[in-house]
């Protein structure tokens, strides 16, 4: 298959997410109209007629491949989140005239669900644009999910049971947007709980709607500078840790209790181990802040308890300066927001069930290393024992996952390293890195309005390749510059 028919299959594939999306992106022309907002009516009104028009041309592209292969389909899946993103970045440049490589590192910190932002003073945003950046980190998550359900169809060790397919095609995005059908109610009710939650705090209605779209899409965007701390609520930090946590668990089991009217939340293994980490990583952290820092007990324990929330979650908030921690504080929080939160989540890094399901090979693969030959050791994952033969393969894939994040963040460091004379620390840098690859948005500092032009599009590329897991990304660039056979 020659690249002009190999494309022509992905941009058909393309065409169709665009088409879904269109009239999803409505919703800030509608926010536009409430407030009177009429300076903003041509530029929330170009993202779904552009998403139309796109998703219409590339629909009715002629399929020159007969077959739809496996890399074709996660080559379309790493273009939709670009082609999200570019068109995304689109009101930021007409509103505000932001360069276009700001106006595209704000649109990718949303899709992906990346708190980062180069925006210096978010509540001067007409409301209509401040809610488009939330809403972007929302419709993001909910695709993340639906894309992560859709690629679990495809593996022997994972197999949701309601969303299984009879057939095998290849074809990822049209199973993305069934599934995200399938799910929109479930989604929505978690959202309005986390809003419902957060006006317990007292905060004004409008923040309430934008961190509880933010929160429960683990995005980290607010409409205010200066992070969480601008609202000098405690009760509203600790209201945002369940809020963080339910956005980080599978989405499986709440879509299981929507069905079945069954709570069966703490009999998932990936819920366990979040819970686990959260617990004893935030006692790490408040143990840190306290003996090494000086902080006072109330005051380790709240940004203790949040900021570890946070990193496992990959949520953005931040109710602290990560900068002013100890050394050691900030590389425990970089393997938090590296390991991320669980599979089928909203939640970013290289997940959970990969680390658990990483961790029970090892020990597999040593125990194999001391019986004959000819001796069979079972695999044993999520209460089943599963055949060598399924094992192997999904073992590589998994590891195969966990090298290609470390890859990619070293390449990244050592590419800033090389072109920028910084003066912050390595230990700092490394972390905003990670961050970005988590979509997790936590910073110490090095992301900011005035960092080098390269950097914001290394950041840019580390959003993207880290959002979709490094795979889909990988195997589109291949195809792009080797061809296919």
């Amino acid at each position: 298959m020659g690249r002009i028919q190999y494309f022509s299959t992905v941009f058909g594939e393309l065409g169709g997410m665009l088409l879904f999306v269109s009239p999803l992106t409505l919703a800030p022309l509608v926010v536009a109209l409430i407030f009177r907002e009429w300076e903003m009516i041509l530029p929330m009104a170009t993202v779904p007629a552009l998403f139309f028009v796109l998703g219409i041309l590339l629909n009715h592209i002629p399929r020159l491949g007969r077959e739809i292969r496996l890399s074709s389909a996660y080559s379309s899946v790493a273009l939709v989140w670009l082609a999200f993103a570019l068109v995304g970045c689109i009101p930021f440049i007409l509103y505000s005239g932001m360069t276009f490589t700001d106006a595209f590192f704000e649109a990718m910190a949303g899709w992906t669900g990346t708190g980062f932002t180069l925006l210096t003073a978010p509540q001067d945003l007409p409301r209509s644009l401040a809610f488009w950046r939330v809403y972007m980190q929302w419709i993001g998550g909910l695709g993340v999910i639906a894309l992560t359900i859709a690629v679990a169809n495809r593996s022997a060790l994972f197999q949701p049971s309601y969303f299984r397919s009879d057939s095998r095609s290849e074809r990822i995005l049209p199973n993305v947007i069934s599934t995200g059908k399938q799910i929109w109610a479930s989604y929505i009710i978690l959202t309005l709980l986390a809003i419902g939650l957060i006006l317990m705090a007292r905060v004004p209605l409008w923040d309430a709607i934008n961190l509880g779209l933010s929160g429960i899409s683990t995005g980290g965007f607010i409409p205010h500078s200066g992070g969480i701390l601008y609202y000098h609520n405690t009760l509203l930090e600790f209201l945002l840790i369940p809020v963080m946590i339910i956005g980080s668990t599978p989405f499986l089991i709440y879509y299981t209790m929507y069905r079945k009217r069954k709570i069966s939340l703490f009999s998932d293994g990936q819920v366990k181990l979040l819970l686990t980490f959260i617990l004893f990583g935030a006692l790490i952290v408040i143990g840190d802040l306290y003996f090494l820092k000086n902080y006072s007990a109330f005051d380790a324990i709240r940004q203790g308890l949040f900021m570890t929330t946070a990193a496992v979650s990959t949520t953005g908030f931040s109710n602290g300066n990560i900068h002013l921690y100890a050394s050691v504080t900030v590389i425990f929080l970089t393997m938090l927001v590296f390991i991320g939160g669980s599979s089928g989540s909203t939640a970013g890094g290289v997940k959970l069930s990969r680390i658990a399901l990483g961790y029970r090979g090892i020990i597999w693969w040593f125990r194999r290393a001391f019986v004959r030959g000819k001796v069979l050791v079972p695999f044993k994952f999520g209460g089943h024992t599963i055949s060598n033969k399924v094992a192997e393969p999904e073992l590589a894939k998994n590891m195969l996952v966990i090298i290609l994040a470390v890859m990619t963040v070293v390449a990244a460091t050592l590419i800033i390293l090389q072109i920028h004379l910084i003066f912050i620390g390595v230990t700092e840098l490394v972390f905003d890195i990670v961050s970005a690859f988590s979509s997790c948005g936590l910073s110490t500092g090095y992301v900011s309005p005035t960092m080098p032009f390269i950097s914001k599009w290394v950041f840019i590329i580390v959003m993207w390749i880290g959002r979709l897991e490094v795979i889909p990304v990988i195997v589109m660039l291949l195809a792009l510059f080797k061809g296919t056979d």
